[in-house]
């Protein structure tokens, strides 16, 4: 298992399938149940700032999340909403949804599940977050924290809005990651924060093609590429 972890903007969504490719492994991106919770949220009209509700929500609400990394289908009862949990509204209001104790403990306990059924099927799996490497999965045999300056993160979202056809400055994004980094960072449970035994790695000046042959050589020297190649023969 590679535990994946660091704040927004540092490539990990598009590292972390690349790598799970690469492995053979599945993926999970935990970032997309909280995003997916919120988005139930807002449709409900709930107040994000309502524990108790929007746990309530949490617990009611009906999902999946892919683990395929060529194909991390989101669902939402039967709609898809994998590009809707993607928007500006999740981007300003998931913050203050996973920053509530109960909430995480929920979704903690998904998460844990999902990854115990996928390393059972394939032998690997690569998981990003934020507290994977700290609180969902402590034990991973390789912790990964994934760093870029907030300019170069700030650049690298307001790229993928327009591409997106969302409206997006380069200063908005280097608000939305500032204060993105504030509320993950300084929440009361599983904040953000590298696992000590994490390996830094900083994506500022390195392409996607570098950082994954740099993880992956990782991995291979953890017996990663070995164990999920031998599942797949079984």
């Amino acid at each position: 298992m590679v535990a994946l972890d660091g704040p927004s903007g540092t490539g990990k969504t598009t590292v972390a399938r690349r790598l799970a490719e690469r492995l053979g492994a599945g993926y999970l991106d935990s970032g997309a149940m909280y995003r997916v919770v919120t988005l139930a949220v807002l449709r409900a009209g709930a107040d994000p700032d309502d524990a108790a509700r929007v746990t309530e929500i949490a617990g009611e609400t009906v999902f999946t999340i892919g683990t395929s990394p060529d194909s991390p289908l989101v669902t939402l009862g039967t709609e898809d909403v994998t590009a809707a949990i993607r928007g500006n509204d999740i981007n300003q209001t998931v913050s203050a949804v996973s920053a509530i104790p109960d909430v995480r403990r929920l979704l903690i306990d998904r998460q844990r599940t999902i990854i115990t059924e996928v390393l059972a099927e394939t032998g690997g799996v690569v998981v990003e977050g934020r507290d994977i490497g700290t609180v969902v999965a402590p034990d991973a045999p390789l912790k990964i924290y994934l760093t870029a300056s907030a300019e170069i993160r700030a650049a690298r979202r307001s790229a993928q809005d327009s591409a997106a056809g969302r409206e997006s400055t380069p200063a908005d994004a280097l608000a939305s990651v500032n204060r993105r980094d504030h509320l993950d960072s300084s929440r009361a449970t599983s904040p953000l924060r590298p696992a000590e035994d994490a390996v830094h790695v900083d994506t500022s000046e390195l392409s996607i093609d570098q950082v994954i042959v740099a993880l992956a050589e990782l991995a291979g020297r953890r017996g990663m590429l070995g164990e999920c190649a031998a599942k797949a023969t079984r």
